[in-house]
């Protein structure tokens, strides 16, 4: 095996589709990266990885890349692939930092089966020297004139940014040779046994396949759109539910949205898959999917921000770094232009408003942000009036580029902290929300897995208050929590925004248990509807816990849903003229709402004002109305 590396003719193999290595994507352990040198450890060759993110401190532990210890042309960064591979090409990045500038404009690749023998690629005679960067952060991919096989790879950095020094961010294209003897078949590998469309889907491709999936199942699906990006490309949604199409009385509404970071694709990809696996496995029987669909009403958004994902897919999943098509159209983070509640909140408690004078719930959103010329993105405001039409009662929004589930608050109390940890009042709610996700994924909570950047989730069991991670303002978790019913949360769901396609059956793998175990949660808490002593269902009424600062309302047709931990809890019941009512509701382990309703009788206030319109007699001043009321209680 230690003959020198081969190069291997084009007609042999459609030379250039191999995919990344995985140094991105962790498949690369930390040992198989080495460099001849480094600055100091956190700068070391295992920090050497494409798109990897130096911290907000320059720290010892977690900085944005490979640098070399000396600036000479005798550096190198090397992989080993521990198998026969044929390279195909190189990518390369300069360092991630917010202090440096750090880049290899030039560099020369050598190959080895024996990590002793090295061999130059050359062109011709002469050794081949590749133009690499010219800033730090957009990927250069460099293919090479032909597929070359070998065990071990070289980049070796030839000229590098005159101000800065040798540093780089690295993925290998590589496809694995035939290994008859399932010699090299790693330990953890991961197969699926789903039959779905496994591979990235443009606009088009993404409505037919709801085209599809609607087909499939007529009757437990519905298509419909929110409204329209700034490009005009409709926001499409699904619902699957067993009666497509309207709520029914005493079904909560879930959600799932994905996308709001157009370069965040894994989120999109994986609400495509959820969507057909649902399909089929209802139609196959599996009776917990039918349970799951026949008890909930469940809307699937994949894609929130088209405009951005075209952006990133045109560049393509190894080359459209960190952030290409993050943002809307008109350059807005969609994901935090909501309306800033927090402080609207906050500040009404602080002049001691709240309870009696503003609400600790459904916080208004202020008439600045409805105004025309307010800087909301067209997709923002859609989101804001399906959040306000359906009754949704929680919600998860899938990211990229981390693995860990966030909940609310994001914002810190204090406008000064960057980070500090600030809870809602369902705090325990929420942390429940988020392990139940984190817990069932199979990375997240892995007390062995490698940190995807500079934080390190696993010892917090794969979550965090959002705050408390980096505050911002306006996010689509606290103006759900503060304007709706609906406790939403983000799913960090990959350290790679935008695996290969060669990818995702293994990221559906590890995400499919999560996604079917956080909507299950739906059903958790009490449930009731809330009707007059004509049983008509009252809208509107307030339903407060007591303990917990939070109240939610009833839905139009008067039933309700309160998310809350098993426990035993007193729950009170106002609404506009009628009596009060209170009783205590128990939540048990078991999946499943605990019924909890209420009749509510029309107050004394209220029917004094009925007889009087019917007598068409004029308000009666305040002093004759508590005499009434004396008589009435008498």
């Amino acid at each position: 095996e230690t003959d020198s590396p081969d190069s291997v003719s084009d007609s042999e193999h459609e030379s250039h589709n191999c995919p990344p290595l995985g140094l991105e994507t962790l498949k690369i352990d930390d040992f198989q990266l080495h460099a001849s040198s480094m600055r100091h450890y956190g700068l070391g060759p295992h920090r050497g990885r494409l798109n990897i993110q130096g911290g907000l401190y320059e720290d010892d532990l977690y900085d944005g890349g490979w640098c070399a210890g000396r600036n000479d042309p005798l550096q190198w960064f090397e992989v080993d692939a521990r198998r026969l591979m044929k390279f195909t090409g190189v990518v390369t990045q300069g360092r991630s930092s917010l202090w440096s500038s750090d880049w290899v404009s030039s560099y020369k690749v050598l190959l080895s089966n024996d990590s002793h023998s090295w061999v130059t690629l050359k062109n011709g005679s002469r050794d081949l020297i590749f133009s690499a960067n010219r800033e730090k952060e957009i990927p250069v991919l460099n293919l090479f004139p032909k597929p070359m096989v070998a065990r071990y790879i070289r980049i070796n950095p030839r000229s590098w940014y005159s101000s800065g020094s040798i540093c780089m961010r690295v993925e290998i294209m590589g496809c694995p040779m035939p290994d008859p003897n399932n010699y090299y078949r790693r330990r953890n590998e991961v197969t699926t046994t789903d039959n779905l469309d496994f591979r990235h889907h443009s606009y088009k491709e993404m409505r037919q396949l709801m085209k599809v999936v609607n087909e499939m199942c007529p009757n437990i699906t519905r298509i419909y759109n929110i409204g329209k990006s700034y490009n005009g490309q409709k926001l499409y949604a699904i619902e699957i539910s067993d009666n497509p199409g309207e709520h029914e009385l005493g079904e909560p509404e879930f959600r799932y949205t994905a996308g709001s970071h157009g370069n965040e694709v894994l989120g999109r990809e994986l609400l495509l898959l959820l969507m057909q696996f649902m399909c089929q496995e209802y139609l196959s029987g599996n009776t917990r999917i039918r349970r799951l669909v026949d008890e909930t009403r469940i809307h699937l958004l994949p894609s929130i921000n088209p405009d951005g994902y075209e952006k990133a897919s045109e560049a393509g999943s190894e080359l459209s770094g960190w952030s290409l098509g993050r943002w809307s159209q008109d350059g807005l983070d969609i994901h935090h232009n909501f309306p800033d509640l927090n402080s609207v909140l906050w500040e009404a408690e602080a002049q001691k408003w709240v309870p009696r004078k503003f609400h600790n719930h459904h916080v208004p959103i202020p008439d600045w942000y409805r105004s025309t010329n307010a800087t909301v993105a067209v997709e923002t405001r859609a989101l804001v009036s399906w959040m306000e039409k359906i009754p949704f009662v929680l919600g998860g929004n899938l990211q990229g580029g981390e693995l860990v589930v966030t909940f609310p608050f994001d914002r810190t109390r204090s406008v000064t902290a960057l980070r500090e940890a600030t809870p809602t009042a369902d705090d325990h709610v929420f942390r429940w929300l988020a392990f139940s996700y984190a817990s069932t994924h199979r990375l997240m909570t892995h007390a062995s897995r490698r940190v995807c950047h500079t934080d390190d989730f696993a010892k917090e069991d794969g979550t965090i208050n959002g705050a408390s991670w980096h505050t911002a303002a306006g996010s689509m978790n606290d103006f759900s929590y503060l304007h709706t019913n609906c406790f939403e949360l983000s799913m960090y769901v990959g350290c790679d925004k935008f695996p290969h396609e060669t990818e995702l059956p293994e990221e559906w793998e590890n995400n499919r248990e999560s996604l079917l175990v956080f909507m299950e949660q739906v059903h958790r808490g009490i449930k009731g509807v809330v009707r007059d002593v004509q049983g008509k269902g009252i809208a509107n009424a307030i339903i407060a816990v007591d303990g917990i600062n939070h109240d939610i309302r009833t839905a139009s047709d008067g039933d309700y849903w309160r998310l809350l931990n098993p426990g035993e809890y007193r729950v009170t019941v106002r609404a506009e003229g009628f009596s009060v009512s209170s009783k205590v509701c128990a939540v048990g382990y078991d999946i499943g709402a605990s019924s909890c309703d209420f009749v509510l009788g029309r107050s004394n206030l209220s029917r004094i004002r009925e007889i009087m319109q019917k007598f068409n007699k004029q308000p009666i001043s305040m002093r004759q109305r508590l005499r009434q009321r004396r008589l009435l209680d008498t």
